[in-house]
């Protein structure tokens, strides 16, 4: 599948604000089942911008604005050829060892009901880590109704399994508590996805996990679907959580009140036939 993706992220603010700082892992990597054709990062004011690897392997990119300014926009194209790999992923920069994914993380720590909620979907049949990650998969997905809204981008793992109501991001945090607590290495995964039901334009990117299952590597699950990645998924950052991965995290000084709109359109573009 070839996938288009067209995501501008509008920040406005109420005074000119100095020293903007915008940190962005927002390009994909190739890897077995995906391949980058093209990628396009573009802020929409004069900066320096350069590009690092974070100890996750992420690209990143750090953008510094030359002058204070009362908006910024960061504009991304481009297009990524996916093919089916069942959720297997393999081919990815891994520079952390597997035991590392195990540790607890302030988004994705397991409280005592998620602890005993792992605990009844590992005991409900065959202990293996594989067909326990899908029962949790499904478990997720079923205790937790995707609604925008009552969560932020720094709701835990615990409350929004209280709350029983939440967005990708907080289904993914309470899947990687889980699947931690039962012994399972699990990270946190943003990027892209390609809805099959015509929706195109979309009010935010996706976020998923992965879990390392012995004898296959990592396994992608994506709770807010309950479903296992598919092509429709373009891979961009992994995390601990949401705080290792985020697609854009900046500082600035002054500027007043901030006020945030993003535009995002994910789409199957047609492959261009050789002749």
């Amino acid at each position: 599948m070839r996938i288009r993706v067209f995501h501008e992220t509008n920040y406005t603010y109420e005074h000119p604000a100095r020293g903007l700082i915008q940190v962005l892992r927002l390009r994909p990597r190739d890897h077995d089942g995906q391949y980058v054709r093209r990628w396009r990062i573009e802020p929409s004011i004069d900066g320096r911008i350069s590009e690092r690897e974070d100890g996750f392997g992420n690209v990143v990119h750090w953008f510094t604005a030359d002058e204070p300014a009362e908006s910024l926009t960061i504009r991304v194209t481009g297009e990524v050829d996916t093919n089916e790999m069942h959720g297997i992923v393999h081919g990815t920069v891994e520079r952390l060892p597997e035991v590392f994914y195990l540790r607890d993380s302030d988004l994705a720590l397991a409280n005592e009901p998620i602890q005993l909620f792992a605990r009844a979907v590992a005991a409900a049949g065959d202990p293996a880590p594989l067909p326990c990650l899908h029962r949790l998969l499904a478990a997720v997905h079923d205790k937790v109704v995707f609604e925008p809204g009552p969560t932020s981008a720094s709701t835990t793992a615990a409350q929004s399994f209280e709350q029983e109501k939440g967005v990708c991001q907080d289904l993914t945090h309470i899947f990687i508590a889980a699947a931690r607590h039962l012994e399972i290495p699990a990270r946190y995964v943003s990027g892209y996805f390609h809805r099959a039901d015509g929706m195109v334009d979309q009010e935010a990117g996706h976020a998923w996990a992965e879990a390392l299952v012995p004898g296959l590597g990592w396994i992608g699950f994506d709770p807010a679907n309950g479903i296992g990645t598919t092509e429709a998924h373009i891979r961009v950052a992994i995390g601990l959580d949401y705080l290792g991965a985020a697609p854009i995290r900046g500082s600035r000084m002054g500027g007043g009140t901030e006020t945030l709109d993003v535009k995002l359109r994910v789409e199957q573009a047609q492959a261009t036939v050789q002749s």
